[in-house]
């Protein structure tokens, strides 16, 4: 940042205005764009339910396809253990 020398030529409209000009600088936020943090609070809050209901979801597919899984994995080497047994009487 330039350093401004004081000097009896400097005029206090020039002070305002190097004041003026460095404030210029920082963003102000806008009241119209700017929601209420509740708000925006209670929406993640629901998109986080959302997940949780999403994940809970999921969790019981894929526990229920294992679960089938595992069964007719079972069912399999049964079929496999009955055509090994069968098979000298084809």
């Amino acid at each position: 940042m330039k350093i401004l020398a004081v000097s009896p030529l400097t005029t206090p409209k020039y002070i305002w205005w190097w004041e003026r000009r460095i404030n210029d600088n920082i963003p102000v936020l806008s009241q119209e764009n700017v929601r209420p943090i509740e708000k925006h609070l209670q929406e993640v809050a629901d998109h986080l339910h959302t997940l949780a209901v999403q994940a809970d979801v999921l969790s019981l597919k894929y526990e229920s396809e294992s679960s089938r899984g595992r069964e007719l994995a079972l069912f399999l080497r049964r079929v496999k253990a009955l055509s090994i047994k069968a098979k000298p009487y084809m």
